[in-house]
C-alpha cells in the first residue's frame, strides 16, 4: 500500500535526515508534499507559478509533460546552504517539473536529499532522477511497463 510515509521510505533507507518537504503548488502536490512534510515534524514549501509571489524570489523556466514552456518560483528567505530537501510529486512523467524544482533547490545552496512521487515514469527525464537521486515511488516492478504506457492492464475490465 502506498501511504505518505511509503513516499518518504527513499530517505529513511539512506539514513539521512531532511528538513523541509517541498513540491509545486497544484492542489495534490501541496496536499502530497504538505502531508508527507507534517507526518514527519518538517516544514514545508511550495514551488509556485512564476508571477504569484509578492515576495523575492528566483525563478526557472521548463518545458512540462506536453511540452509547454513554463516557469515556476521560490522565495528566496527559506532555501538556503546545508538545508537538506525532500522533494515530493504526485507522477514524474518526463521530469521536466522536477528537473526545474531541482534546480531551483540546487541554485540556493540546499541539497537535494530524495524526490518521492507516487509513479515515476522511465522516461529520459525519469531515469536521470532515479540515477542522480534517492527516490522513492509507489509502483511495484512488475507494474512499471504498465505506468510508463499510462495504461493498467485491468482498465480493460472496465470497457463498455
Amino acid at each position: 500500500m502506498c501511504t505518505f510515509r511509503t513516499l518518504f521510505d527513499c530517505e529513511q533507507r539512506g539514513g539521512v535526515e531532511i528538513d523541509k518537504g517541498l513540491s509545486m503548488e497544484t492542489q495534490k502536490d501541496i496536499f502530497s508534499g504538505s502531508a508527507v512534510a507534517t507526518t514527519l515534524g518538517k516544514g514545508f514549501l511550495a514551488i509556485r507559478k512564476a508571477g504569484h509571489l509578492c515576495i523575492q524570489t528566483q525563478s526557472q523556466e521548463y518545458s512540462d509533460y506536453s511540452g509547454r514552456e513554463k516557469m515556476v518560483e521560490v522565495r528566496l528567505d527559506v532555501l538556503r546552504p546545508g538545508l537538506q530537501v525532500l522533494i515530493v510529486d504526485q507522477w514524474i512523467e518526463t521530469g521536466g517539473t522536477m528537473k526545474a524544482a531541482i534546480k531551483l533547490v540546487e541554485r540556493q545552496g540546499a541539497t537535494v536529499v530524495g524526490v518521492a512521487a507516487v509513479a515515476i515514469e522511465n522516461s529520459e527525464g525519469g531515469k536521470w532522477i532515479k540515477e542522480k537521486y534517492k527516490h522513492s515511488h509507489c509502483i511495484p516492478e512488475e507494474l512499471q511497463s504498465q505506468i510508463d504506457k499510462q495504461y493498467l492492464d485491468s482498465f480493460k475490465s472496465f470497457a463498455s
